[in-house]
């Protein structure tokens, strides 16, 4: 199985990865692992927004499933039922993040085995015949950072990208609403988010946590698009039903 993995996933990764070093990024890893994180994210771009479309249309659907739980807490099976009707008027899949999780996940550790080896003794044997044998990686990012050790500018910069992050995937309220209690965790998740960012890149090379910051950055132009198509249609559809009621 991990020669499988090597062969599928981190060979190529760690073989692109050299590829820009040497031959895109005039030998800078930081930009290096830039453009890597951004090649990944674009083809995996149909799997993360059809993740974070549902998580956004979920989240937005919680006053209805909070409804739907109260009017039916009496028969789970009616409850199911109703449920399983609103997700599908919306189409939405609720086990889609777990789906795209599942999938993501060996991609991500294969990334971050890329990322963690360090690049002090390059695997020769591991390269491609048609990239270049190099024996070592200058681990600077713009001559300023060396991303083989911790940076705690690094991981300022992922703690609050991965804040706004969450903050643009929350749905938006009326004012003087009570909130339900899902809805609340997910506010908490927003200040939850960068703490553990924290807490996880702390220790970790720079590099690590530049990826981190890439992803999220990614990531916040991803979730603006979803939330222009989703809240943004909503309230046109919004503006004409009551432009359409005034008249009347």
């Amino acid at each position: 199985m991990s020669t499988l993995f090597n062969e599928i996933l981190y060979r190529p990764l760690f073989n692109a990865l050299i590829f820009l070093y040497e031959y895109i990024t005039f030998e800078d890893l930081g930009i290096a692992i830039i453009l890597l994180t951004i090649v990944v994210r674009v083809i995996l771009f149909p799997l993360f927004y059809k993740s974070f479309k549902n998580q956004t249309l979920l989240q937005k659907l919680q006053p209805e499933i909070q409804k739907i739980q109260h009017d039916h807490k009496d028969n789970r099976e009616k409850q199911a039922q109703a449920m399983m009707e609103l997700y599908k008027q919306h189409k939405v899949n609720p086990f889609s993040g777990f789906l795209m999780l599942f999938l993501q996940l060996p991609i991500l550790i294969a990334l971050y085995k890329v990322f963690l080896n360090g690049f002090t003794e390059i695997d020769v044997g591991s390269l491609y015949s048609f990239i270049p044998r190099i024996s070592q990686i200058d681990s600077s990012f713009l001559g300023l950072i060396n991303l083989g050790e911790k940076s705690i500018f690094i991981v300022i910069l992922a703690a609050v990208s991965q804040y706004f992050q969450g903050k643009l995937s929350l749905p938006k309220i009326e004012k003087g609403k009570e909130l339900p209690k899902a809805a609340q965790i997910g506010r908490q998740m927003v200040f939850i988010g960068p703490i553990l960012t924290v807490v996880i890149l702390f220790s970790l090379p720079a590099a690590v946590g530049l990826y981190w910051l890439t992803t999220s950055v990614f990531s916040i132009g991803q979730q603006i698009v979803i939330n222009r198509k989703i809240y943004g249609s909503g309230s046109n559809s919004n503006n004409k039903k009551s432009s359409g009621n005034d008249g009347s």
